[in-house]
């Protein structure tokens, strides 16, 4: 009997050992706290403190902000590369001459955070506009130092005398950049982010004397008594005249011819040589002949006359006489405003 009762008693210590063990089997293992922890690696069902890349991190394939293609780039990258586009120097040209200037001297502002953000989240393949902001005063004042740089007066065309000759010095056109253009495509090339290089043009401006005023020029010699027509500087036609005696002398000095009269009639001017006469009517015996051209000296004007034998002669009373055929052709070749030198010799 007490064999038994031992048997048992092993037994049942046996069965309650193999419990325990199962028992603590089923618990954990307890934490190790002296484990190394690695971060930056996403596990699943772990918590990193490392940078994790997600959806949404580069930009839509094919977009492009202001024109330029940021499709597939990392946001930083694509700010980068617009704003180097927006930077790039605007380029003008102006007859020969190549001008480049940067967008911040023009005052030129990009909203670059805004259409990176409306980039973020546009559709592929779709523009999103650049929004600039334009100073037009500012374009304005630039494209006015250009203008100081480039513009030109226009020359007239001068004329004097050298040894009773006239000389003409040539008129030359002048250019006014034409600045309310120019503002325009400056501002429209910032406004709309492009770099094309912009054409300035200029106006061409007149000069008030043309050379070819002086086409006609007039040259008396009082001593010698002759009358010569010159186009310009060169000699058309020389004439004997007759000037004024000594006690009404023709005037010396620079003239034109201010009015012409065809068939004119001769009214007695207010000098004593003159007193008593009556006025004459065009024809046979009128004391001009039949052309009158008049001068900017009062009361001298170059004039036919019937009295061929004074010609040569300083016997007129201040007028230059010419014969009545001669009178006639030179009528034909000048104008008013022609220029008249008399001179003494």
């Amino acid at each position: 009997m007490k064999r038994i009762g031992l048997a048992s008693l092993l037994v049942a210590s046996a069965v309650a050992g193999v419990f325990a063990a199962l028992a603590l089997a089923d618990e954990p293992p307890p934490a190790d706290t002296t484990g190394t922890t690695t971060t930056g690696t996403t596990t699943t069902g772990t918590t990193t403190t490392g940078t994790m890349t997600t959806p949404g991190t580069v930009l839509p394939a094919g977009v492009r902000i202001g024109g330029v293609l940021v499709g597939g780039l990392a946001p930083a990258d694509a700010s980068a590369v617009v704003q180097q586009a927006f930077t790039a120097p605007v380029v003008l040209h102006y007859g020969s001459t190549t001008i480049s200037v940067s967008p911040d001297v023009l005052g030129a502002v990009a909203a670059f955070d805004r259409a990176l953000s409306r980039a973020q989240v546009a559709a592929p393949n779709s523009s999103v506009a650049l929004s600039v902001q334009v100073r037009r005063a500012q374009i304005a004042a630039f494209v006015a130092k250009l203008a100081q740089r480039f513009d030109r007066k226009p020359v007239d065309a001068r004329l004097f005398l050298r040894n009773a000759r006239p000389v003409v010095t040539p008129s030359k056109p002048g250019k006014q950049l034409d600045r309310r253009s120019a503002t325009t495509a400056i501002a429209a090339q910032l406004a709309a982010n492009r770099r094309d290089p912009i054409e300035l043009h200029a106006k061409k401006l007149q000069p008030e004397v043309p050379s070819k005023a002086f086409s006609s020029i007039i040259v008396i010699e009082r001593g010698s008594n002759h009358l010569a027509l010159f186009n310009g500087m060169r000699l058309v036609r020389m004439f004997g005249v007759a000037t004024g005696q000594r006690v009404y002398p023709t005037p010396l000095g620079r003239f034109q011819i201010v009015v012409m009269w065809r068939n004119p009639w001769w009214y007695p001017p207010a000098s004593p040589w003159a007193a008593g006469e009556k006025p004459v009517p065009p024809g046979p015996g009128n004391p001009l002949g039949t052309r009158w051209m008049g001068l900017s000296a009062p009361g001298v004007g170059i004039h036919g006359t019937p009295q061929d034998g004074s010609i040569g002669y300083s016997v007129s009373h201040g007028c230059i006489r010419m014969h009545i055929p001669e009178a006639e052709w030179l009528f034909e070749h000048v104008e008013i405003g022609t220029p008249v030198f008399i001179v003494a010799a």
